[in-house]
């Protein structure tokens, strides 16, 4: 889950980390008043999840709070890369000297999170990785012991940072850690981390990516979820405890394990078919949620066949046909299903789902087969 820029600001002040001043305005009239307060040169910055703003036109200087009234009124009414800008951030505008990139993140190869900067800041910096990477110096954190004081030190040093910024440097660090580390964050960034004409270090912006996983921690973050940015057919899956990502394939699953999604994934690949989804049930699945499953991936007009591949363990497959049953009464599909039902009640779930006429296969390499077979035409 990804957290807006005045979001992450916010946060990151709360850990002691120095921002521009600004607040968020929802109409034009609101950023008028913010930039008077702020003494009427401001930063106008359209609030969306994708990257590239200031080159679409969502970042812009403003001199008077008049002229950030008109801004804002230009910005508000864009959609960048197909997102809407709902909210500007109107931030104080600094004069800066020098423009630095700092971040954490896990680093899964090392099994531990590792601190990133570098002196190339304000760019892209998937593009100075990949072009210089000598540019991008790396410090790994153990997590017991957290962000040492000489790793922030060393971090200074090669990037020949001016000695009189290393202590707030320090602290900055130490804040972006903390926030990391408190938040269950799987990536906390400033890009840019500027010097600033009256040589103060400040966060210019801001990026969290939360586990999603470790939301159930954190109520006030997941309130600050952005759906714009969400397939709607995920969102839908989230409401019923579903784990659901759309792809570009053609056969759709539905499964009941991350695991062995993953395996039913690879083998209707090695078939030669593309698969439409990831998604998972879960164990325990009642039909309910089996038949919210089934719409979520009918909705999709890609999908030409959809495998079913449930392994009854906590899960019963008798309630997994059940609830498909349930899908087909409601929405009445036109395309086939293939059913491996394996485990807990299979035979009962079998016998129910006989009833329907739906394809059925004994193992998953011969459903996965079957469903490329018919994804293709080849099989009825």
């Amino acid at each position: 889950m990804k957290l807006h820029e005045y979001h992450t600001k916010s946060i990151f002040s709360n850990f002691g980390i120095p921002i521009t001043r600004g607040r968020v305005a929802s109409n034009s009239g609101e950023a008028r008043l913010i930039a008077e307060e702020l003494g009427g040169r401001v930063v106008i910055k359209a609030q969306v999840l994708v990257g590239g703003r200031g080159k679409a036109g969502g970042i812009r200087l403003a001199k008077t709070a008049e002229e950030a009234e008109e801004i804002a009124t230009q910005v508000l009414g864009m959609e960048i890369k197909g997102l809407p800008v709902r909210k500007v951030l109107v931030d104080e505008a600094v004069s800066i000297v020098k423009e630095i990139y700092l971040g954490i993140t896990n680093d899964r190869g090392a099994r531990r999170p590792v601190l990133m900067a570098s002196a190339a800041g304000g760019v892209d910096i998937e593009e100075v990785a990949a072009k210089t990477p000598e540019k991008i110096f790396k410090v790994w954190i153990d997590p017991l012991l957290g962000l040492r004081d000489y790793q922030a030190r060393d971090m200074a040093v090669s990037m020949d940072l001016p000695r009189e910024h290393w202590k707030t440097f320090g602290i900055i660090c130490r804040g972006l850690w903390q926030t990391f580390q408190n938040q269950d964050a799987t990536l906390v960034e400033i890009n840019p981390l500027v010097i600033t004409g009256d040589k103060r270090l400040l966060a210019l912006d801001g990026k969290m990516v939360l586990d999603d996983n470790a939301l159930f921690r954190h109520p006030d973050l997941a309130d600050m979820r952005d759906f714009d940015v969400e397939a709607p057919a995920e969102v839908e899956a989230r409401k019923y405890g579903v784990s659901f990502i759309k792809l570009d394939g053609e056969i759709g699953c539905m499964v009941n394990g991350a695991g062995l999604a993953m395996a039913t994934m690879d083998i209707i690949q090695h078939f030669g078919g593309t698969p439409a989804n990831f998604l998972d049930i879960g164990g325990g699945a009642g039909a309910e949620k089996v038949a919210a499953a089934m719409r979520i991936i009918l909705e999709d007009a890609n999908v030409k066949v959809v495998l079913i591949n449930i392994f009854g363990g906590i899960t019963r497959c008798d309630e997994v046909a059940r609830g498909i049953l349930s899908a087909l009464d409601e929405v009445k599909p036109n395309i086939p299903m293939v059913v491996r039902l394996v485990g807990t009640n299979a035979e009962e779930g079998r016998q129910i789902l006989a009833s329907a006429k739906l394809l059925t296969a004994a193992t998953l390499a011969e459903a996965a087969e079957l469903s490329v077979m018919t994804a293709r035409g080849g099989a009825a």
